[in-house]
């Protein structure tokens, strides 16, 4: 089985190439959503968490995100530390997905596919690239976040250029150019 992986800055339109290519039949794996169903499910990442920083990093209601980003926030070691925890578990179960898969291409969309080094697990490595400007009014509107947060969280995240130049395809997102044509001729030339 063939892998993609998916990514792009915030707001440069991951999601929405994701859900075109499961249109097309590609099942994707979401690694944002399914690393926070991890930190609340795998005994692994409840146990180094709260061997990092308490017991009370977990409350009844599963992880106390605030609390785990106000511990990692500024703090590098620390993030790397959770980094190294979390992304073990979540490569693990990509691959048991990718196992579970009776298709021959598939997924995985990750903001942090190289920081991650989830860029291993892939054969084809697609961005999706936006403008700052349009990914910046995106995020605003999603996230209903003020410009300098994102601004921030963009600076905190690899730079475009440098996943641009390390991806194998680049689909340009910027509101004036048709995706589906653009994910069609992706297809065409990697699956």
């Amino acid at each position: 089985m063939k892998r993609i992986g998916i990514t792009g800055g915030i707001g440069s339109g991951k999601s929405v190439v994701a859900q075109l290519l499961q249109t097309f039949g590609v099942p994707v794996y979401i690694a944002d959503e399914e690393s926070k169903r991890l930190t609340d499910s795998s005994p692994v990442i409840r146990e180094g968490l709260s061997s990092l920083f308490g017991s009370a990093i977990y409350t009844p209601r599963g992880l106390d995100k605030k609390r785990l980003a106000a511990a990692i926030f500024g703090d590098r070691t620390q993030l790397e530390r959770v980094n190294r925890l979390i992304h073990p578990v979540v490569q693990a179960d990509f691959e048991a997905w990718c196992g579970r898969q009776s298709v021959p291409l598939c997924a995985l969309e990750s903001a942090i596919l190289f920081e991650s080094g989830f860029e291993h697990l892939v054969d084809v490595r697609l961005m999706v690239y936006a403008p700052l400007d349009v990914r910046l009014h995106r995020a605003a509107e999603r996230d209903h976040a003020p410009r300098e947060a994102i601004l921030r969280r963009i600076q905190s995240q690899m730079p475009d250029e440098e996943k641009r130049r390390l991806s194998d395809y680049t689909i340009l997102n910027d509101g004036r150019s048709a995706l589906i044509p653009q994910v069609e001729r992706f297809l065409l030339a990697y699956a």
